[in-house]
């Protein structure tokens, strides 16, 4: 099969494209002909060494495919099923990968490959955190940074389907004319605005029942300042870097502040409360509720390029690798 390989941690440069024979399934195991993989900052983190992975490894937790083995497993899992993974460690930058059974997820027949990827890690994630880490209520202001990016536009859509009202930041004019698109009533350009301050003007000076920040290091200071009284910041992500220390009675100055850090797998770690996710938001896409933006095609040889690509920010929407 035809592979990415991480030998060392690193740049981009350490992306390098394999032969290598093909893997075998064990016990409890699929064995998948890749069709599409994603791309995601956590590729990029495993790749760096900020996520500790032992090398080497073949990066890509997310993708869509055909099943070509079954070493048992669950009974709605069958050869020649398509099926579609997140969060599933490594191994997915490939033409061939196995997979624990219980983590693949059958992908209805109006779902096509690409996009049950684009579904997967990003829309599971704003599927947990619009519904879990924070229920949206009707009515609410919601704060969604980086509302173009392949997870905020998918939020932004759900935050709206619950009936939220969504005030979106953005970096360029084009991005945040996806922003609207998705759904957002406002828009504000961080590298132009003081994004606290906009919020508070927005909302007539009480602020936001939530923050949703992807983004860490350079929001989180404005994700605070954006929150209401007994306000919630949901910090999923570190796209710009891990956030301070925080001292607890911040929280306490600042309003009885909540203050969130998930991760997909814990909302997603039993096979029924997988499956309901998925069922869910690939019921969203079919029915038209909601809409997936592919960012960028590459071929599998390109993976270097897709990592440089979603790193500079140049990108909205989903990146996917296609093998073969």
């Amino acid at each position: 099969m035809q592979c990415v390989m991480v030998s060392r941690t690193g740049g981009p440069d350490v992306l390098c494209v394999e032969e290598r024979q093909a893997p075998v399934p064990a016990a409890g195991q699929v064995l998948v002909d890749v069709r599409v993989c994603g791309v995601n900052f956590i590729d990029i983190y495993e790749r760096e060494g900020q996520y500790p992975v032992p090398v080497p490894f073949i990066p890509g937790s997310e993708g869509a495919g055909v099943v070509a083995a079954v070493e048992s497993g669950p009974s709605d899992v069958a050869v020649g099923d398509r099926v579609a993974w997140a969060n599933v460690p490594g191994g997915g930058y490939a033409s061939q990968v196995v997979l624990p059974a219980e983590r693949v997820v059958p992908v209805p027949d109006e779902v096509d490959d690409e996009t049950a990827v684009a579904l997967m890690l990003q829309g599971l994630t704003a599927h947990y955190l619009c519904f879990s880490s924070y229920a949206v209520q009707p009515g609410d202001h919601i704060l969604v940074h980086a509302a173009a990016g392949g997870v905020g536009a998918l939020l932004t859509q759900m935050v709206r389907l619950r009936g939220g009202h969504v005030i979106a930041t953005t970096s360029t004019s084009a991005k945040a004319e996806l922003a609207r698109e998705a759904g957002a009533e406002h828009v504000i350009d961080y590298t132009r605005r003081d994004v606290a301050a906009e919020v508070r003007r927005l909302t007539g000076g009480r602020g936001v029942a939530a923050v949703y920040d992807g983004v860490g290091r350079s929001t989180f200071e404005a994700s605070l300042d954006s929150l209401r009284v007994r306000g919630t910041l949901v910090l999923y992500g570190a796209a710009s870097g891990p956030v301070p220390p925080l001292d607890p009675q911040v929280l306490n100055s600042k309003g009885s502040l909540y203050l969130t850090r998930p991760t997909l797998i814990h909302h997603i770690a039993d096979r029924a409360e997988l499956l309901e996710r998925a069922c869910t938001v690939f019921g969203l896409a079919t029915d038209g509720s909601l809409e997936v933006h592919i960012g960028g095609r590459y071929p599998l040889t390109a993976a270097r390029q897709a990592h440089e690509d979603l790193a500079s920010r140049r990108t909205s929407g989903k990146l996917l690798l296609l093998p073969g």
